[in-house]
């Protein structure tokens, strides 16, 4: 059964920056896609950044700029480096890997943005 391990949650003020980390107990190849899922007003969950197989990457507007995802395919995991933080980036963050439609959510990591 895949599973994947999330870390790097955590207390951070207004401006500061975290690092997220996803590890995949398979080959890290096998998945389409990874990437980093957080709830949104009047969502389930939405998309945070993803990284594909060929590492093309995807953000959400909402943290173009501030985010950036990477993978280290050695490791089989994927970071997710969070900076200038804010409020509003306060949240669960989920890991999912993706095998064409089927998803591998992770238990998620909180991140908490205040003063």
């Amino acid at each position: 059964q895949v599973q994947l391990v999330e870390s790097g949650g955590g207390l951070v003020q207004p401006g500061g920056s975290l690092r997220l980390s996803c590890k995949t107990s398979i080959n890290i190849f096998e998945f389409n896609d990874v990437g980093w899922y957080r709830p949104a007003p009047g969502k389930e969950r939405e998309l945070v950044a993803t990284i594909n197989v060929g590492e093309r990457t995807n953000y959400a507007d909402s943290v173009k700029g501030r985010f950036t995802i990477s993978r280290d395919n050695a490791k089989n995991t994927v970071f997710l480096q969070m900076n200038s933080l804010k409020p509003e980036d306060t949240g669960v963050y989920y890991c999912a890997a993706r095998i064409l439609s089927r998803y591998t959510w992770g238990q998620g990591t909180q991140v908490t943005v205040s003063s």
